[in-house]
């Protein structure tokens, strides 16, 4: 990598790390606030409920690109955004006066949508995201939902491809579905979609991935607006217009899903915690932070080389793994570090 792709590399790591940090400092807000949308956060089917409904959101998302619904799509995710803007908003101020710097996301993205603007509303939305969900499926259900994610997006990039649609369209709105890495100071994520029209193409007309940013991971080491909805691409594997590149693109989903066990551990599992002011930490929570990154480094490697590759096995994998090895260096026994002790 060149210099500037390191100093992408490491951008993208702050991203990911201030959404973990901020889950973690809006999980014990959320408790209190009574924000768990679930009876029983131990129920693994809450899991399975969780990705039927990524299905279905997958599939109207398509219906919708195909029949030229785009807008509509924004206006969702937009409104989305705002949402859990103010889940966010509200741990630190009175609910209804959260809803003006709520309100002021979503007009933001709506009126001017660059990157740094994308990248504010999605590091918001990110640790909202995370911590609500950390909060809503206890250890057992957290991991049954990674390992599912993980399985489905390797399958949706080297089986049926079907996010490259789903990304061919999401790119072209300029939502917070992704995180924006630029290389350059002088990048402009408006002035390029303006100048690539359509977005589907770049200027020499080689094609990209990107992530769709809800479910499955991704990212791109191209300025360009992309077509892989989850693979980690840099395109035509072309790595001597490597110093023009001006921007790269991380899925929020690879940010938000692995982080939902980060959360979890922290509000859920049994080993003490570590005392570190504002975030509640534990070391199992710590580790898998830890593995989350292991796995982010060896993605934008691949990544930078030009390979094609799901993000979230990887990013899923590392935090799976950190989690149990900060359970058994914490002395939490095997069946209760994964859930599973209160079913036998």
């Amino acid at each position: 990598m060149i210099p500037r792709e390191y100093r992408g590399v490491a951008f993208a790591a702050a991203l990911f790390l201030i959404v973990q940090l901020g889950a973690l400092a809006l999980v014990p807000e959320f408790v209190e606030s009574g924000y768990q949308p679930v009876e029983d956060p131990q129920d693994p089917t809450n899991s399975l409920a969780y990705f039927a409904a990524i299905l279905v959101a997958t599939g109207f998302m398509l219906a919708a690109f195909r029949y030229d619904l785009d807008r509509a799509v924004r206006y969702v995710i937009v409104g989305t955004a705002g949402l859990l803007a103010w889940y966010v908003f509200s741990a630190l101020f009175d609910p209804v006066l959260a809803v003006v710097p709520s309100a002021a996301v979503s007009i933001a993205l709506l009126v001017y949508p660059e990157w740094y603007v994308i990248d504010a509303a999605g590091v918001l939305m990110g640790a909202g995201a995370a911590g609500l969900f950390g909060i809503s499926f206890g250890i057992l259900p957290a991991l049954v939902l990674l390992g599912f994610l993980a399985v489905y997006d390797a399958i949706s990039v080297y089986g049926t491809e079907h996010m490259l649609s789903l990304a061919e369209g999401v790119m072209d709105l300029r939502i917070p579905v992704v995180l924006v890495i630029p290389l350059s100071l002088s990048y402009s994520f408006l002035a390029e979609a303006d100048e690539d029209g359509d977005g589907s193409e770049d200027g020499d007309g080689s094609e990209d991935g990107v992530d769709n940013g809800d479910e499955s991971g991704a990212a791109d080491v191209d300025g360009s607006n992309d077509v892989d909805g989850s693979a980690a691409d840099e395109g035509d594997g072309d790595h001597e217009n490597d110093d023009e590149r001006d921007a790269f693109f991380i899925g929020l989903g690879d940010a938000v899903i692995p982080t939902v066990l980060v959360a979890s551990a922290a509000t859920f599992s049994p080993a003490p915690d570590l005392g570190v002011p504002i975030v509640g930490l534990n070391l199992p929570a710590l580790l898998a932070m830890v593995g989350i990154f292991a796995g982010l480094f060896v993605l934008l490697r691949w990544v930078m080389r030009g390979r094609a590759h799901a993000g979230l096995p990887l990013l899923n994998g590392g935090a799976i793994g950190g989690y149990v090895l900060g359970s058994l260096v914490a002395g939490v026994p095997i069946l209760e570090a994964l859930g599973i002790s209160g079913f036998l």
